[in-house]
């Protein structure tokens, strides 16, 4: 009869058994408090990969709207110096034309005065 408990260890026994059992419960439910359904990931991920291919596509448009910028800069650069080329050439006709003229002027004068 010793191996056998008493009516109030087997209370007692079976009473720890119980909270035992409630204490491991208790922490079962607070980790899968923690857990996120496999729905709720399903739902999670596709929405993370909605967001990040919705900024790569803004990225892209981005990249394109500065590639269009650098590339009408460099246009205006370039007829920003075409056309500091051609007021330098204009520049210089309207100073030679009026000194050659000048010398063709005294050309003819000088011509006139040794024909007579």
């Amino acid at each position: 009869m010793p191996d056998e408990l008493s009516v109030g260890e087997l209370g007692r026994t079976v009473d720890a058994m119980r909270r035992e059992f409630r204490d491991g419960m208790a922490s079962i439910n607070s980790r899968l408090d923690r857990l996120v359904s496999a729905e709720v990931y399903a739902l999670q991920s596709a929405h993370t990969d909605q967001r990040i291919t919705a900024l790569s596509q803004e990225l892209q448009k981005e990249v394109s709207a500065r590639e269009a910028v650098e590339a009408a800069f460099e246009q205006y650069q370039l007829d920003e110096r075409d056309r500091r080329e051609k007021e330098r050439q204009t520049r210089l006709y309207q100073a030679i034309v009026p000194v050659l003229m000048g010398l063709l002027a005294a050309a003819i004068a000088i011509w006139a005065v040794v024909a007579k």
